[in-house]
């Protein structure tokens, strides 16, 4: 590519980004601060932006996978919510998937790369596997993020990858760190929820889970439980099947 082709797409780039960190500056508010910590979101750079403003920024950028580098490198929370909507599946690198990940320092940017990008890459279920057992909290936490969102977006898969997925969800359970558990109980949940098979193996997961002697594993056991057993759950399941 020639170098004025790509100095001005570089500037272009900026202005796109700068403009965007200004748009989300004016829209910050106290109520929207405020929402970040009630819900546990303990962003380091944030405005305090809803999530519906963050979308209408994103829709006006519109999908470019360029720009999204540009946002997420700016390290504003709002931003990098904004990078999840604008970047193009098809172009996220293995590489880039975990430098992002890398940065993740709270639920809300975990589950939503994770559910709006990430699950709809090609390298989505090899980062299950390979996250599933990191250290770092919300590394960890956005492996089960991500199996949770496969669950519902990716139509293709049979059943054997989801009960590898199981499996990951079992040997996980242990983890007492919140953010983690709440993100195994509802990749459970959630593939539970996927059709009749896998609900039975889910259920056999989590009945294991219920009678051990682990107190996280505990839980997540016996809330899957409730909702995986439910009258509503088996018989949309059955309708759909």
């Amino acid at each position: 590519m020639p170098a004025k082709i790509t100095k001005e797409k570089t500037i272009r780039k900026g202005v796109e980004v700068a403009e965007a960190l200004r748009w989300l500056e004016e829209k910050s508010t106290a109520h929207d601060r405020e929402n970040l910590v009630r819900f546990g979101i303990a962003a380091k750079n944030a405005f305090g932006v809803s999530m519906a403003n963050i979308q209408i920024a994103a829709k006006r950028i519109g999908k470019n996978h360029e720009v999204a580098a540009a946002l997420w490198d700016s390290g504003c929370y709002e931003a990098r919510m904004m990078a999840a909507y604008v970047d193009e599946p098809m172009k996220v690198s293995s590489a880039q998937m975990d430098r992002w990940c890398r940065d993740f320092d709270n639920w809300g940017i975990a589950d939503t790369v994770c559910f709006v990008l990430f699950d709809k890459t090609t390298h989505a279920w090899e980062k299950v596997a390979k996250w599933s057992v990191a250290r770092e909290e919300f590394v960890k936490r956005a492996a089960f993020a991500l199996l949770w969102g496969l669950t519902v977006h990716d139509k293709r898969s049979g059943d054997e990858l989801f009960v590898e997925g199981l499996a990951r969800i079992e040997r996980a359970a242990e983890d007492e760190r919140h953010f983690v558990k709440k993100a195994v109980n509802m990749a459970l949940r959630a593939t539970g929820k996927r059709n009749l098979a896998l609900n039975g193996a889910a259920v056999a997961v989590a009945r294991r889970l219920a009678d051990s002697t682990n107190v996280s594993a505990r839980w997540v056991g016996k809330d899957a439980l409730r909702e995986l057993t439910s009258s509503a759950v088996l018989g949309r399941l059955a309708g759909k099947a």
